[in-house]
């Protein structure tokens, strides 16, 4: 005789559920495990905060905090071991490598510590590179990289190599590269770390302006001055967020 199934195997799965229009990040109880040898490392232990669109945070951590791994997730760069990652409405933490490279080109722009440019390309072609790689006809290319460059006041500069550019110009190349493709987010890595504290106060006003201009920025520092430009700070301790405090 035919048994009948059974309560829980009769229940639906439940289907994640996307957050508001609003919110341009959620993560939902993220934890990141590593295995090393026979010990389990638990970077980050069920992590879960939002942010709205146009907010502009900064994530703070000592070294070990787990900082750079929530900062890997926020990037696509990594996937959590459970729990949900949603960006922009899609819920990134269930795709794949192929998926995750194509919503990092889309969604995120990159500021680097270290600049990350091609040393022997132009300015202007180091700022097209991300539309090279999505496609874009090589006319739309130049306007684009021609207006990010325009963004950070760096378009008189547009034909030199980074060996010809100071510092801070070659930061402000790299903004306009993460801004050239109108990402979701701008994710900042320690982006005044190679800075002297006079260009790092004008890399952070050039910031300041493009919040202002309805950029959604997260800024990962461990410097509280740098830190102090955004509007909400997220303090990650032992893979917890410790505190979520507003300067403004």
């Amino acid at each position: 005789m035919t048994m009948p199934a059974t309560a829980s195997a009769l229940a639906p799965v439940a289907s994640p559920i996307a957050p508001a229009a609003s919110t341009i990040i959620e993560t939902k109880d993220i934890w990141k495990t590593y295995k090393m040898g026979d010990e389990t490392i638990h970077a980050l232990h069920g992590v879960s905060f939002s942010i709205l669109r146009n907010e502009y945070i900064a994530i703070v951590g000592p070294s070990g905090s787990g900082k750079s791994t929530l900062m890997n997730l926020i990037g696509c760069l990594d996937t959590p071991t459970q729990g949900e990652y949603w960006l922009n409405g899609k819920l990134v933490s269930k795709m794949d490598d192929d998926e995750l490279a194509h919503i990092r080109n889309k969604e995120i722009g990159f500021v680097f510590q270290t600049f990350n440019l091609l040393p022997r390309a132009s300015a202007l072609h180091n700022v097209e590179l991300p539309l090279i790689y999505n496609g874009t006809s090589s006319g739309e290319r130049v306007k684009r990289a021609k207006a990010a460059l325009e963004q950070v006041d760096l378009a008189h500069r547009m034909g030199h190599k980074p060996n010809e550019l100071s510092g801070g110009q070659r930061q402000r190349v790299a903004i306009a590269r993460a801004l050239v493709n109108n990402p979701s987010i701008i994710l900042a890595d320690e982006p005044t770390g190679n800075l002297d504290s006079t260009t790092s106060q004008e890399i952070m006003a050039l910031f300041d302006v493009l919040h202002k201009r309805g950029n959604t920025i997260i800024l990962v520092t461990h410097e509280p001055d740098i830190a102090s430009h955004a509007h909400r700070v997220l303090t990650i301790r032992d893979g917890r967020i410790a505190t979520d405090t507003r300067n403004r």
